[in-house]
């Protein structure tokens, strides 16, 4: 692992421990934190109460790590949410509110098969803006940029984009019309077609073009959509003439959700290179920073997807299935063995790029079925040295050709991509 920048994994006693991940993984300018199930760090045990209990007790755990880090809920950018039932979103929507009063991050709404603790009717996991940086960084007032446009629909509990330092959160964008403010047809190629041209619209507000997308979330309530989906995504990347001559496509991970708000089918987020950074970075240590993107013959490849897309200082890896990279079969056997399949393909994509899996801040687990999750936990340390990365984990129904299990995770860059800050 390089020393240029150092990671800093740190858990407190004041929110749930887990010893299968850290609390909040720092590196650079954002800080990772884990999924918060309702659980009461004074008991280590499932909060007595409804949604909102529960919402509550979520966001208070999050709090605690957030301000154990020196930090406060505004350096929030992003919030993902997984519910157990999409009914419960207006009462975790009143929750929400008075946790984050003036100003809002930018947010992704699902509702999930299973949550990995038995009763459990909400997790909530976020990444936070991170000014001081990680040693050996100077620390640095950076500015956070928040702006909505006219131009995509707006949402009462999220900003359409937060931008800090050298990245830009895009809201999950539902297939909602801007100008009617009604979702669009139920046809799943329409739905995806609206997701996209309001994130398209987003970055045009800003000026940022859409090959600057570094990984794309698609979030979609049917796998037998997945088809559909892709031929309406392949007419959005390569978007550029460059793009199209270097055959550029975002880091992807595609899941399976059992609801998504207002019933739609579709639902897009995106994370986006944000060259020009945010101030005070001085114009001439924020521009020309290139997006690196890699694929190795040791992993599985996809034509919509990159392996891995690095940007700055971090690395994004697409959802990796259990697939064979030399045959492209998915491998036979149990969670167990998905699972090393998975692992060893990030792994391989890792190597390739000259990191090491302890470069890892953050990793993203979907599961069949939950039950799997200790199996998968028997084998998840092996892959890693010292501290785990933070963690999210939930359960889908369905996953991409039938699989067990997918993982992605978010990689530290220490060395940046060129002109290397």
């Amino acid at each position: 692992m390089s020393s240029k920048i150092i990671k800093a994994s740190r858990n407190t006693d004041k929110a749930p421990k887990n010893s299968i991940a850290t609390q909040s993984v720092a590196f650079s300018h954002y800080n990772n934190i884990s999924a918060q199930l309702p659980i009461d760090p004074k008991t280590n045990k499932l909060v007595i109460g409804d949604i909102s209990e529960q919402t509550k007790q979520c966001l208070n755990n999050l709090k605690a790590i957030v301000e154990s880090i020196n930090h406060e809920m505004d350096d929030v950018v992003k919030v993902n949410i997984f519910l157990q039932n999409i009914a419960d979103l207006d009462s975790v929507n009143k929750v929400y509110s008075t946790f984050f009063s003036s100003y809002l991050p930018t947010r992704s709404t699902v509702a999930v098969a299973a949550l990995p603790l038995d009763g459990a009717l909400v997790q909530i996991d976020a990444v936070i803006s991170n000014g001081e940086g990680t040693a050996p960084q100077a620390p640095c007032e950076l500015v956070k940029i928040a702006k909505n446009t006219k131009n995509a629909p707006h949402c009462s509990q999220s900003t359409h984009t937060v931008a800090f330092s050298h990245y830009n959160n895009i809201s999950a964008q539902l297939p909602i019309d801007a100008k009617t403010g009604k979702l669009v047809a139920v046809d799943v190629k329409t739905q995806a077609e609206q997701c996209l041209s309001n994130i398209k619209a987003i970055l045009t507000s800003i000026d940022v073009p859409f090959d600057d997308i570094v990984k794309i979330n698609l979030m979609l309530t049917s796998a037998a959509d997945i088809d559909a989906v892709n031929q309406v995504y392949s007419t959005f990347f390569p978007d550029s003439a460059i793009a199209r001559t270097l055959g550029y496509v975002p880091a992807r991970t595609t899941t399976i959700v059992s609801a998504l708000p207002l019933g739609a089918l579709v639902q897009i987020d995106a994370v986006v290179s944000h060259g020009d950074g945010t101030p005070p970075q001085a114009v001439e240590d924020r521009h020309g920073i290139v997006i690196k993107a890699n694929n190795t013959n040791k992993a599985p490849k996809c034509a919509l997807s990159t392996q891995t897309v690095a940007f700055s200082h971090y690395n994004h890896i697409s959802g990796q299935l259990p697939l064979d990279a030399k045959t492209g079969i998915l491998v036979a056997g149990n969670a167990t063995a998905q699972a090393m399949q998975c692992l060893n393909n990030i792994k391989a994509i890792v190597e390739s790029i000259g990191h090491e899996m302890d470069d890892i801040v953050k990793v993203n687990i979907q599961l069949k079925n939950i039950a799997d999750i200790d199996a998968v936990n028997d084998i998840y340390p092996n892959f890693f040295k010292n501290e785990l990365p933070a963690r999210t984990t939930f359960g889908v129904a369905e996953i991409p050709m039938g699989a067990l299990l997918q993982i992605d995770a978010v990689v530290s860059n220490a060395e940046g991509t060129p002109p290397n800050l």
